[in-house]
This record gives structure tokens, sequence and C-alpha cells, in this order.
């Protein structure tokens, strides 16, 4: 009878920082996880770790690249024929889009982003068209493909929850005043996965030609900002078609991780709490929101 309330997990992104903290705490509170990674020798190493913290019955690895759909579909096989089931997903997988030039330099551009001295934006970071189109493909795309593929055995969960870990920066706020991806992304009963496709071609588009400034895109971190905000998108899409989900984003703070060159001011702990909280709430609750940390915020 015990097997019948085991619940089960995936969390993509997890050899290291917040994804690997997500998936000790989940074990911690007894939920058998499906870590993933897409290094498959990094992944096993994270595995080594938390059997070392006495979680070996919890945490299985499985190696994945989201952003690619065949090695998702054996991810969703290996599920299936070892839970039967998923109850929750953690799409956490994510990279910056950017090649940090400065270290020093670059919490000021986190924490500033909409109003950097140009000489301070350039010496910080670096982007170019190929990172920031994996960007989009890994952040939002590879979400999209991992979460359709595992839909079927979401769908066998008798309270299933999907958790995009998100970013402040997905904020439309974060985009030029009267840029057009804004009109698009507010317009909420209108959003689609075709109209956030749209968008995210249409920047891609922009940045090949040289013209995101020109075109109302954001200057710095462009990539990673619309991947967030088409991630945001996506978390209301969903939850809007599957209304007995509960599907919410969440950004986990500006946090030591590699990501940030180990410049934020939250710990990887601290981070993790909060996807975790959002994939344990109790039956019926609040569904289709972002949230920044713990508190409730504005998409």
């Amino acid at each position: 009878m015990a097997e019948a309330t085991e619940r089960y997990a995936v969390v993509t992104g997890a050899n290291k920082g917040i994804g690997l903290e997500i998936v000790r705490q989940l074990a911690s509170a007894g939920i058998k996880v499906v870590l993933t990674a897409r290094n498959e020798q990094r992944g096993l190493q994270a595995l080594e770790t938390l059997k070392g913290l006495g979680l070996s019955d919890f945490v299985v690895f499985h190696q994945v690249d989201v952003a690619d759909a065949t090695s998702v579909a054996s991810l969703a096989d290996f599920v299936k024929a070892k839970f039967g089931k998923l109850d929750i997903l953690i799409n956490n997988a994510g990279i910056a889009g950017i090649v940090i030039e400065d270290n020093d330099l670059i919490s000021t551009v986190f924490l500033n982003r909409r109003a950097i001295p140009e000489e301070v934006g350039t010496k910080a970071v670096g982007q170019t068209y190929e990172l920031a189109k994996e960007c989009l493909q890994i952040n939002y795309y590879g979400a999209k493909i991992t979460t359709e593929s595992l839909m079927p055995l979401l769908q066998l969960s008798d309270s299933p929850r999907i958790v995009n870990v998100s970013s402040v920066m997905g904020q439309l706020e974060n985009f030029p005043k009267g840029s057009w991806a804004i009109g698009v992304f507010s317009d909420v009963d209108n959003l689609s996965e075709e109209k956030v496709d749209e968008v995210l071609s249409k920047f891609l588009r922009d940045f090949q030609q040289g013209s995101l400034e020109s075109k109302g895109w954001p200057k710095y971190f462009g990539a990673y900002i619309c991947s967030k905000a088409a991630m945001n998108a996506y978390t209301r899409i969903l939850a809007k078609k599957y209304p007995s989900f509960c599907i919410n984003s969440v950004c986990p703070g500006y946090v030591k991780t590699d990501m940030t060159a180990n410049t934020g001011f939250s710990t990887v702990e601290e981070a993790a709490a909060n996807p975790v909280r959002l994939a344990l709430l109790p039956k019926n609750s609040p569904s289709s929101l972002f949230y920044i940390q713990s508190d409730v915020a504005s998409f």
C-alpha cells in the first residue's frame, strides 16, 4: 500500500548549483527523484555526492539533453518503466547565453540591467548569435520539449506539479518601453505557443541583423531575458490548458552559482527552497503564478 503514496520527480539541469540542491531537498522529503544532466560524468558525480548523504534510495540518474527530443523521449521511457507515472517536473536546466568577460563588473550588470553605461556593459559581457540561439533552445524550447514528453506520465498523477525555474530578468519591465514583445506577452487572453515562437524568432532575426536596440530588444542578456519571459508565458499557457495541474514559475533569487560567477547574494540552499515549496504544494493550490523567491510577482 505504501507504494501508492510514493511520489516521483524529475529535475533537469541537476548536476550542480540550484538543480542539485533541489534534488537533495526533494529526496530528503522522501520524494523519489530522477536527477538529470547533459553531461553524464558530472551527473554521475552528483549522484555519488547525494549517495554520500544517505539518499541512495531516493535518487537515480538519467542523462538527458533537454534540447534534443530523442534524448528527452528516452528519459520519458525510463521514467515510465521505472515509476509508471510522474508527479513533479522541475524545469531547471538553463544557461545565461552570454560570456562573462569581467567577474567584478558582472554584478553591476545583473543588478542595474536597465541603466548600465555602455562601457560597463560591453566590458562585462559578450554576446554572440550562436550563444543566443543555444540559450533559447535550452532555456525555453528544452523546457517545452521536456514538458510535452513527460505530460502523459504527469497526467497519471493525482496531484501533478510543474515548476519552471525562471528569473526576475524575464519580467516584461526588462524590455525597453514600447517594445513589441511586451504587447505580445501581456495579452494573456491571446497568448499561445505560436505567439511565443513568433517573439523568439523575431528576436533571433533582429540579433543576426544587428538591430536589437533599434527594434526594441534588451541590450544586455537579451537572449536570457527573452527565454525567461517565454518561460513565464508558457507557464500561463500550460496552466490554462491543464486546469487540474498546479503549474507555476519561480525566480530563485540572485544566487551564488557558476551562472553569476558566484556573485549572488543567496546560497543554493535558500534558492532551492522555493522551487521545492512549489513542487510540494497541497492539492488545489494556486496555479499560473510567477514567484520571486516566496512572493507572488507580476509577469
